[in-house]
């Protein structure tokens, strides 16, 4: 799994730099705005079913019983997604002309691909819940891929234009549904095993997933996904709204790609780390709970310390020269600091998978949202008047009182109890 997601990071990134390289400022900026407003729909809708099946297919799994209430996380996702395609449709020329140049084209891209990602994260829970770690990594491994081979074509010329690039991004989640009937396949014999028809030995939950419960989890960690992808891409969509420079919002994109492709790399660690919590939540093992969160926390920080000093002494070189094609003059110190954010960032995603665990989600979100509006605040206040640094700034800022408010909610722990249970 952890060989799919960095293979996905790295993919992404050269995605990227490569339409960068064939398409002009303009046009790979759109793309890039493009692709930035799509995953910001997609982790706030759809992320949560798939934090919600997880931590319920682990629950049950741990209390050595069959998964139960998956009708009602489908329900819920199917709910999302025609909550969004309404909501496309009535914004279709705001979202058409002011975020996509105009584009009929990429807007139905934008849509459709949204659409399809709904299939990709509900298969992705189902996966990591039954903690098929390996066919969840391919799954993301053939979606990166399979985007990849668009720029690819036009790179070679088999095809040409923003059109032919950016249609990668939808039919990506699409191809990566390919891992689907081996994992379905599996189940159904085990389903079918004797030992998948043993009667239950533990206890059952107090409450099973009901509509209702399931509802609250996602609207929570709805909030926190929100909140990530404000903190992630609230800089690249103010710049694009209020800049005067159509190829702003790209510079900013390829500085927080620092943060994008790690903040993929550690989904590895982050999609196990919630089912693992969970059951030791469910067993009430306290001193393993802690030692696994202590245990990510300081990998975190060795990691974020050694991409801070690479970047600070090559990142301008890299950004510049190597990755992409729009001439810019990087800020080595810039980059270093939102490296540190990204540690930052990162610790609060391993803080946030324990109140998950916990059954702190809305506690949780509250943190975010915080956080979240402190930075888009700050970047609508032209208190530093360089729009690049008031985002590297804001960011690491936003991120660290982040740290600060989940850490202070960890410390406060609380009994661990079933994910179907109340959610804060």
């Amino acid at each position: 799994m952890a060989l799919g997601i960095a293979s996905t990071g790295v993919l992404t990134f050269i995605y990227f730099s490569l339409a960068s390289h064939v398409l002009g400022a303009g046009s790979a900026s759109r793309l890039d705005v493009l692709w930035s407003v799509m995953f910001v729909v997609i982790s706030i809708i759809y992320r949560p079913i798939e934090q919600l099946l997880s931590r319920s297919i682990a629950e049950h799994r741990a209390l050595e019983r069959r998964p139960e209430g998956l009708r009602h996380a489908l329900a819920i996702q199917a709910a999302f997604a025609l909550a969004f395609l309404a909501a496309a449709l009535a914004l279709e020329g705001v979202i058409r002309v002011h975020l996509l140049g105009g584009s009929q084209t990429l807007y139905l891209i934008l849509v459709g691909g949204t659409l399809a990602y709904a299939a990709s994260y509900f298969a992705r829970g189902y996966l990591a819940g039954h903690e098929r770690y390996a066919l969840y990594g391919a799954l993301v491994f053939i979606e990166s891929f399979s985007r990849l081979c668009f720029a690819l074509a036009v790179a070679a010329g088999l095809a040409q234009g923003t059109d032919a690039v950016a249609l990668g991004i939808a039919a990506a989640p699409a191809l990566s549904l390919l891992v689907l009937p081996p994992a379905l396949a599996r189940a159904e014999g085990a389903a079918r095993s004797p030992k998948g028809a043993a009667a239950p030995r533990r206890q059952a939950p107090e409450r099973a997933l009901t509509l209702r419960s399931g509802a609250r989890f996602a609207g929570a960690v709805s909030v926190i996904m929100a909140s990530e992808q404000a903190l992630l891409n609230g800089a690249i969509v103010t710049v694009a709204i209020t800049s005067r420079s159509a190829a702003l919002p790209g510079i900013v994109f390829n500085v927080f790609l620092i943060a994008r492709a790690p903040l993929q790399l550690f989904q590895a660690i982050q999609t196990t780390l919630l089912p693992h919590l969970t059951r030791l939540a469910v067993r009430r093992s306290r001193r393993a709970f802690a030692g696994a969160v202590l245990l990510t926390v300081r990998l975190i920080g060795s990691l974020s310390a050694l991409l801070a000093l690479l970047l600070a002494l090559l990142g301008p070189a890299l950004l510049d020269h190597a990755l992409f094609g729009q001439r810019f003059s990087y800020n080595r110190y810039g980059l270093a600091l939102v490296a540190v954010g990204l540690g930052m960032h990162l610790i609060a995603g391993t803080l946030n998978q324990a109140a998950l665990a916990r059954s702190q989600a809305r506690a949780a979100a509250s943190c975010w949202a915080v956080s979240a509006a402190l930075f888009i605040a700050w970047m609508l206040a032209p208190i530093l008047p360089e729009e690049l640094l008031r985002a590297e700034v804001g960011y690491t800022t936003a991120a660290s009182a982040l740290v600060l408010m989940l850490g202070l909610l960890y410390r406060r722990g609380g009994a661990p109890a079933p994910a179907s249970a109340s959610t804060s």
